[in-house]
This record gives C-alpha cells, structure tokens and sequence, in this order.
C-alpha cells in the first residue's frame, strides 16, 4: 500500500490537463470508452491500457530511483575502501623507503579531495626533493608543489594533525626560495602550525621533535640574523635552548644537550639518532650528523 500511495503522486496527465481537472474523452474511434475514475483528486478517463502502462512506468521510475541510490550509496563506501587501500599501499612504501615509487602512486590522485591523502603527497613531494640526484630545478618545483598539496590537506580537514605539520614543514622549505624577510614572517606560521599539530596528537613524536627544531633554530641565530628580524619586526621570534630541550626527541636533542654540557644525555640522544632507522634521503643525513658529533664528542673525552 505504501507503495501504491507512492506511485499516485508519478501518474502522468494528459498534455494540457492540469490537477484537478477534466481531461477530455478520446477522439473519435478510440476503443474502450469509460467512465471518469477519481484517483487521489485526479479525473482520469481514457484507454484502460494506456492507464496501465502509465501506471508501470510510474513504478519503474521510482524503482529506478531507489537503485540509482542504493548504487550511489555503494559507490561512496567503495570510494572509500578505495582510499584506504591506496593509503595502506602508501605507508608500505614509505615504511620501505621507495620514496619514488611513492610518489608516482599518489601522484595519480593528486586531484583528490582526501585529506589522509594529500597530507602524504606533500610528504612525498618533499621527499623526492631531497634525494640527491633531484635537479635544483626539480627540486624548487617539488617544493611548491608540496606546499600546494599541504595547504589543501589543511582546507580538507583542519583537524588533521598531519596536515598542520607537513604545512609547517613545507613553508619552512618555501622560505628557502623566498628570502630572508620572508623566512622570519613565515616562522610565526610554522610555529603556530606545529603547535596545533602537538595539540591535536600530543603523542606525535615528529611534531614535538620539529618544534624542538624550531625553538633551536631560533636559539642559535647568529647576531647578524637577529640583528636583521630586529630591523623587520618590532618581536621577532625568538626561543631558548632550554625550551628546545622540551620538545627534542631526535638529533638535534644531542645538539641541544652539548650546547647545554649535558655530556650524558647528549651521547644517549646522538646514539639513539644515529641507530634509528632511515626512511628517507633527509634520514641518512641526520643519521650522518650524529654519527659525526658523536665522532667529535668522543674524541674530546
């Protein structure tokens, strides 16, 4: 019954007949005369068949349309299985190191309105530039192109931790195109970034570790550098070794541990850097660095 109240709404009228009205008998010769039927306030009169066929077609659109949306529906959860798939494919490659291959894979679906998604294209794009054998042209390309893809992660989804670090990360590598004055005003960006990453996933060790970068960095400008934010803003971003040390969980916690004399904690940290393991070009030179510190720190014991 249900279906049939459905389907009176579907009816179709005769051209020219509006709800309610009369609609005029057949022409002349027409078979099967009737009487008028009153269907839900409509008046139909005419060829019983023609009814019937109207009737069926009726049923057949509205048919049609709950499997255009029982089809639509399955296409949503297979787009999604779909993401989930390329995404787990992605994580094996990078966990491998095929940076390249990486990057040809998401590449394919660098129009994708996915978060999860573009976050890792902008990793990826990242990545290749850093490989030694990238051409500087390559490379400055790359670069851009993974802030594109980051600041689109972030549109997509502002809740994602990972969209706000790898913005950070990929507006940090920008400044190296953009000049000085740019770079500084930049670095209250990346720091806010870096901050809601850390709120969002207060267990992201990367997170915390690339806000110890920046407090470091900050910590260890050279006068002259400071000298020139002075000049281009009235509070130019500064930091403290000390307020590094809160975030440092990779090799520039060694770093920081030697600037401070903490000889003990600054051996744990450097080996801890050097024995993890490397995904990526970046990695092996951070694996390089502490190697070499550690070289260097032991040697003056």
């Amino acid at each position: 019954m249900a279906l049939a109240a459905r389907l009176w709404r579907f009816l179709p009228l005769r051209r020219g007949a509006a709800p309610g009205s009369r609609v005029p008998a057949g022409t002349s010769g027409s078979r099967g005369h009737c009487g008028p039927c009153r269907f839900s306030g409509f008046e139909v009169m005419g060829n019983p068949g023609t009814f019937k066929r109207s009737l069926l077609l009726s049923a057949l659109s509205y048919l049609g349309f709950e499997t255009y949306q029982v089809i639509s529906q399955a296409a949503v959860v297979h787009a999604t299985a779909k993401v989930e798939e390329i995404l787990e494919q992605a994580d094996y490659l990078y966990e491998s190191g095929e940076t390249e291959k990486l990057y040809q894979l998401l590449a394919q679906y660098k129009e994708s309105e996915d978060a999860e998604l573009l976050w890792r294209l902008a990793r990826a794009s990242r990545d290749v530039a850093q490989l030694s054998r990238t051409s500087e042209e390559e490379k400055k390309l790359l670069v851009y192109e993974a802030l594109e893809y980051a600041k689109r992660a972030l549109e997509k989804n502002e809740s994602n931790f990972a969209a706000h670090k790898w913005y950070a990360i990929c507006l940090s590598d920008v400044g190296d195109y953009e000049g000085i004055k740019v770079k500084i005003a930049n670095a209250y960006i990346i720091k806010e970034h870096f901050e809601k990453a850390i709120d969002l996933n207060p267990k992201d060790a990367t997170s915390i570790h690339l806000m110890g970068i920046w407090c470091y960095t900050f910590a260890e400008m050279p006068w002259y550098q400071r000298r020139i934010a002075e000049m281009l803003f009235a509070s130019p971003p500064s930091s403290t070794y000390e307020e590094a040390l809160v975030y440092f969980h990779r090799a520039e916690q060694g770093k920081t541990y030697l600037k401070l004399h903490n000889k003990k904690l600054a051996a744990l940290w450097l080996t801890k850097a050097r024995d993890y393991p490397a995904h990526t070009e970046e990695d092996k030179q951070i694996q390089t660095e502490a190697a070499q510190l550690l070289t260097s720190f032991s040697d003056k014991n």
